[in-house]
């Protein structure tokens, strides 16, 4: 009898067990800015995380979302709600660069891995040990500007105005683009700054009229890439206009319109997939990110929701490695999840293809761009 109810007493607690392991749950925090100055990359980044996947083989994923208002010190608030309130095993997020910049320490400090969707590669570069709990999922900026730069090259460029947001994004694109521009004899002629809420570029265009440079880049994310341009157009200026991948959403066509037309940037597939090959692996990909997007709101989205999508992807990919490892909810987990990110190889996503390293945390090369241009209020591949 005593024996009978041993082993019944160990049935019990193996299944217990086996519930347990089969309801385990990952928590992971995501932070977005769907309203305030930046709500025109947040919104799509917070309309993705119903998209993103709540089971990953045993263990089911919960997703607690947060908005931030764009406010870099509501970043840093949320963030910490989010590890000391929620325990969660990873976070998504901020949106903007000087909102996951400012994040950095107490993500870094908890062990928490961030998966940052911004433009600066500043959230990554130079590697340092608080930096290396962050990943990226956008193409860094020297991978875009190299492709501008080979372009303005064949182009023949030899004097072009730099006008930068003055936020760690502007201020990564000066430093990258400028060395790229000096290295292939292009002069920067004028280097301006605006802030992300101004409603007057005028002084700053002024200066670059002055200069009267064969081209002009602006620098910037979202919705403030738009003011110089049109300034510029208004102005009369008719050089070639130049974007970084900031401006891949579609407010920069309907606010910009016809002021646009012809400007050139370097960005994700995304823009351009019906002139993409069927070989190109991120195409089916992509196609099924935005059919899902499209179908549950109504409207394709940015390119900027497809980073927080890709983010799901990475996490999908690793989660699995890391709870061999460890128990979610565990800090051993969490560095466990970091590892198994670090180490993410050929990741097929929608805007390219991952491969992380230490030194390396963006992981795309030259698949995660494509040269495109504006023409007729539409995106198409550069000829």
């Amino acid at each position: 009898m005593l024996l009978k109810r041993l082993i019944a007493a160990a049935l019990a607690l193996t299944s217990v067990a086996v519930a347990a392991v089969a309801h385990a749950q990952v928590k992971i925090g995501v932070v977005t800015s769907s309203t305030g100055p930046i709500s025109l990359v947040g919104i799509p980044q917070k309309n993705t995380v119903p998209l993103l996947p709540t089971k990953i083989g045993d263990l089911s994923i919960e997703y607690i979302s947060l908005d931030d208002g764009s406010d870099p010190s509501r970043s840093v608030t949320e963030v910490k709600k989010l590890i000391s309130e929620y325990n969660v095993d990873a976070i998504i997020g901020p949106s903007g660069s000087p909102n996951s910049v400012g994040v950095i320490p107490f993500v870094a400090e908890a062990g928490v891995p961030m998966l940052a969707p911004v433009g600066t590669a500043a959230v990554v570069l130079p590697m340092t040990e608080q930096k290396k709990w962050v990943f990226k999922t956008t193409q860094n900026d020297d991978l875009i500007a190299k492709a501008l730069i080979e372009q303005m090259v064949k182009a023949k460029i030899k004097t072009i105005g730099f006008i930068a947001i003055n936020d760690p994004y502007g201020e990564n694109w000066s430093r990258v683009f400028g060395d790229l521009a000096a290295r292939n004899n292009i002069r920067i002629v004028a280097n301006e700054r605006y802030q992300r809420t101004d409603t007057s570029v005028t002084a700053q265009t002024l200066k670059v009229m002055a200069a009267n440079p064969d081209a002009v880049l602006v620098a910037a994310p979202g919705g403030a890439t738009v003011l110089p341009q049109t300034t510029l157009a208004d102005m009369g200026y008719k050089g070639q206009m130049y974007q970084t991948h900031g401006a891949a959403l579609p407010a920069f066509l309907q606010l910009g319109k016809k002021k646009v037309d012809g400007t050139i940037l370097a960005a994700s597939l995304m823009l351009v997939l019906p002139e993409i090959a069927d070989s190109n692996p991120s195409k089916k990909i992509a196609q099924d990110y935005i059919a899902a997007y499209t179908k549950m709101y109504g409207s394709a989205p940015a390119t900027f929701g497809a980073n927080v999508y890709d983010a799901g992807l990475l996490l999908q990919r690793a989660i699995p490695t890391a709870a061999r490892k460890a128990k979610p909810g565990t800090r051993e987990f969490r560095a466990a999840l970091r590892d198994a990110l670090e180490s993410t190889k050929e990741l097929v996503a929608t805007q390219g293809v991952y491969n992380m390293t230490a030194a390396d945390h963006s992981g795309f090369d030259e698949r995660g761009r494509e040269l495109i241009q504006v023409r007729n209020g539409n995106w198409t591949l550069l000829k």
